[in-house]
């Protein structure tokens, strides 16, 4: 085993310990077929969450997206990012000529899965913010790959923004039925759809 095998399976019993990391599966079965999971995002734990939730045989092809400004400014942070999750870096701060959904496109033409979350940033307001229109042209561009919708319950408590020491709380992330772009479907109206499936699978209770 190696020292980034060794450290994934670290970082998954400890998600778990302190959080319990719970996948449920409501809309679809954890299958090994590429996919982008879409979520609500809260915390710098949210990709942590859907990783360790997801079976260990899936691990290894599914890639969050990371900011490269914030995951490669120390050696321990960009190792575990690039070497246990295989992170897809994007820059945060670009020329006009760049295309930020190029890293994207480059690891779905790989064949690899994707996490990621098209609010853009995190928020402390219980709901998505609008989802901004990377979404959009992945599902236009890639229309072969099942869109998951997921929702990371709990997180925000764990490790709220501004924090570094996580609190143990149970948290559980739920997988809806996939949604897909329809023909002729303007782009709000598809983020809106994906916004509201991601909705859908919040846990009643967390509601108030």
């Amino acid at each position: 085993m190696t020292r980034a095998e060794a450290m994934g399976q670290l970082i998954a019993f400890a998600a778990r310990l302190i959080t319990g990391a719970q996948g449920h599966w409501k809309g679809c079965p954890p299958k090994a077929e590429q996919r982008i999971y879409f979520a609500n995002h809260q915390s710098h734990l949210d990709w942590v969450l859907i990783w360790a939730a997801l079976p260990q045989e899936l691990r290894a092809q599914t890639r969050p997206i990371a900011a490269r400004d914030y995951w490669t400014s120390t050696p321990f942070k960009h190792w575990v990012t690039r070497e246990v999750f295989n992170a897809v870096y994007v820059s945060r701060q670009r020329t006009d000529e760049q295309d930020p959904l190029e890293p994207l496109q480059q690891a779905l033409g790989n064949g690899d899965s994707l996490v990621i979350f098209p609010e853009g940033t995190r928020s402390n307001k219980g709901e998505p913010m609008p989802f901004k229109s990377g979404l959009y042209h992945l599902a236009q561009q890639f229309p072969g790959v099942q869109l998951v919708p997921a929702w990371v319950d709990n997180v925000q408590r764990v490790m709220p923004k501004g924090e570094v020491v996580p609190v143990p709380i149970l948290c559980t992330v739920t997988f809806g039925a996939p949604v897909q772009l329809q023909a002729g479907e303007d782009k709000r109206t598809f983020l809106d759809r994906a916004r509201a499936a991601v909705l859908a699978q919040r846990p009643r209770e967390s509601w108030t």
